[in-house]
């Protein structure tokens, strides 16, 4: 599984600030309708459930908020860049300026995880989130989050 099979480059967005933890799941799910046809109520409602079962701020200012959503027929990636972190309750307390949420069909098992460990393994190296956060353009974002599968795999 690569990056470039989950993520489209409609849904990297960057985005000045966020309120609060709920509006920047508005504007993930917004993101997603447009990329992938979600529901963005449906979407936010399935992200806020799944983030009352804990939080999804993995640390060093990296969010991974992830639900499974009916309708999804694979897993489907958002990316936001935050220009102003914002305090999300990360296991580290420090605030998040990274999210990647993924989208899961409702029976999604195995792929689910893969795309997970995949996306998390990807954003705990912190020389390549100092290479997104030095770049906030959603079109050179998406080409760093797909490009280093080639050289991963080289």
């Amino acid at each position: 599984m690569e990056l470039s099979s989950i993520l489209s480059p409609e849904a990297v967005k960057v985005i000045a600030s966020a309120s609060s933890k709920k509006r920047l799941f508005q504007d993930i799910a917004d993101v997603a309708q447009s990329a992938y046809g979600l529901d963005a109520q449906t979407t936010i409602e399935a992200l806020l459930e799944r983030e009352s079962l804990g939080p999804t701020g993995v640390g060093h200012g990296v969010a991974l908020p992830h639900a499974r959503v009916p309708s999804l027929d694979k897993v489907v990636g958002v990316f936001i860049f935050l220009e102003k972190p914002l305090d999300f309750g990360a296991v580290d307390r420090q605030p998040v300026d990274i999210a990647f949420a993924l989208f899961a069909p409702e029976e999604a098992g195995v792929e689910h995880l893969k795309a997970l460990a995949l996306v998390s393994r990807t954003l705990r190296e912190s020389t390549f989130c100092t290479k997104l956060r030095s770049n906030p353009d959603a079109a050179t974002l998406y080409t760093i989050l797909t490009e280093g599968e080639s050289v991963q795999a080289a």
